[in-house]
């Protein structure tokens, strides 16, 4: 029974497939009747039914939207997953490529071509200057296009900053430079911009794998340079033949064959290792075997055979980039006790060539002449050698034929060249001296009438009859 001027109220509980979703609260001033009371209550079964179903759908929404979330990340980590496995896979294999390739004792060659085969691009290596080393795959120049010194370096320096394998017009270049020394380039030809990240990480470790390559060849290089130069030295100062025959055996040089002694000075550059190591291919390339040394302003080279007129000048000419460049050669020796006086006629032949008008290039002692008994230093035997190289036939002809064939020569020259004068201080008639001198002319093939080989006949008569204890 309703209290009047007040409203009675009545909490219900609305319960659905879920569980509890809620209360409905009816107010109402007075009792329900049975009626009321039977559609309150359908009414309540009917709101929680409909409340049972908007929970239900909110939350197959939500988990709709949780499994597309869920969908999506498994998606994005499969992706993920796949690319590591693939760039795993691929890091192995150039890891596996390059280490077969070090187990296999392959070198610079081998490096290039595992290189060519896991990226597909041609390979080139150049070295410190610019100059093609090694290439592998197709499409190499030919001839390869010559290095400018100033836009190589500053390419050097603009990929050293950058600190990775940087894309210049058509290549990817890397340099190879271990502890921070630039040994060469290590290059890609990529002239449609394919490369990908998988590429660069190949060329890197392949970079790394050729510097250490490249470091330890160095250090061999330097090793046999050292103990060739310990060599040269030994054979400049006078060494026991026996052991300098066996020790150049172990560097592939034939002492036993004909030897030249060479000096090469160069103004543009500093007489270091590098500057040695440079004379050295330039050696070899022009086909002339050597042993290397250096002294503090110049390089030796003890050579088999007698060294070309030029070639040795103009391919260091051209390796250098300058043509400041003076090189001597010693006359021809026979055995290692003959080199230290070698040696001597070299650095004759360099300093004369130095103090000419055309002072670069090259000059042989056998060519100097006068020049050879001129200057400070000389000693008693190469007056001797001087004599013998222009009168020896004709000194060995009066021997054994008890001539004056030598002497007719002297009193020739004392004369003036006037056979009137020279007959009558020999008290021979006229037509006698033109007999001598043209027997002169026979047996040591020089002419009489050429300024030069006059001159050098006129000294050396002197050197015979004044130092030599010749007659007269």
């Amino acid at each position: 029974m309703a209290v009047p001027g007040r409203s009675r109220g009545r909490a219900l509980a609305l319960h659905g497939p879920g569980g509890l979703h809620g209360y409905l609260v009816v107010t109402s001033r007075s009792r329900p009747t049975h009626t009321q009371h039977f559609l309150l209550a359908t009414l309540v079964r009917l709101t929680a039914a409909a409340l049972s179903v908007a929970v239900a759908h909110r939350r197959q929404q939500e988990d709709a939207l949780e499994l597309h979330r869920l969908r999506q990340e498994r998606a994005t980590l499969q992706q993920r997953l796949i690319s590591l496995v693939v760039e795993v896979g691929y890091q192995r294999a150039v890891h596996e490529a390059l280490a077969e390739v070090a187990a296999a004792g392959g070198g610079e060659e081998a490096i290039t071509g595992a290189l060519h085969a896991l990226t597909g691009f041609p390979v080139l290596v150049e070295d410190r200057f610019g100059r093609l080393r090694s290439w592998t795959g197709p499409g190499r120049p030919d001839p390869y296009p010559e290095p400018d010194p100033a836009r190589h370096e500053e390419m050097l320096q603009g990929v050293a900053r950058t600190g990775g394998p940087v894309r210049i017009k058509d290549r990817l270049i890397s340099l190879v430079h271990p502890r921070g020394e630039v040994l060469g380039v290590l290059a890609l030809v990529d002239p449609r911009g394919e490369a990908d990240e998988y590429t660069v990480f190949a060329l890197e470790h392949a970079a790394t794998s050729l510097a250490l390559e490249l470091s330890h060849l160095r250090h061999l290089a330097g090793v046999e340079l050292r103990l060739r130069r310990e060599l040269v030295d030994d054979l400049l100062a006078g060494t026991d033949e026996a052991s300098a025959y066996a020790r150049s055996e172990a560097f592939g040089h034939d002492l036993h064959r004909i030897q030249y002694v060479v000096v090469v000075q160069w103004r543009s550059q500093v007489s270091d290792d590098a500057f040695a190591r440079t004379v050295d291919r330039a050696a070899s390339a022009v086909g002339m075997p050597s042993l290397v040394t250096r002294r503090s302003d110049h390089v030796v080279l003890v050579a088999e055979g007698r060294p070309h007129d030029h070639a040795l000048y103009d391919k260091l000419a051209r390796d250098t980039g300058e043509p400041d460049g003076t090189i001597g050669v010693s006359a021809r020796c026979d055995t290692p006790d003959g080199i230290p006086g070698r040696y001597q006629e070299a650095l004759r032949a360099l300093e004369v060539r130095r103090r000419s008008r055309r002072r670069y290039g090259t000059t042989f002692f056998d060519d100097l002449g006068l020049y050879r008994i001129l200057g400070p230093g000389n000693e008693y035997r190469e007056l001797e050698a001087f004599v013998q190289e222009w009168l020896g036939q004709l000194v060995d002809y009066d021997g054994r034929h008890r001539t004056a064939l030598v002497e007719t020569l002297s009193r020739y020259f004392d004369c003036g060249g006037n056979y009137a004068e020279t007959a009558e201080s020999l008290a021979i008639h006229r037509s006698t001296l033109r007999y001598r001198l043209q027997r002169i002319r026979e047996i040591s093939s020089h002419d009489l009438t050429n300024v030069e080989e006059r001159l050098n006949l006129q000294v050396a008569t002197r050197v015979w009859k004044i130092m030599l204890g010749g007659p007269g």
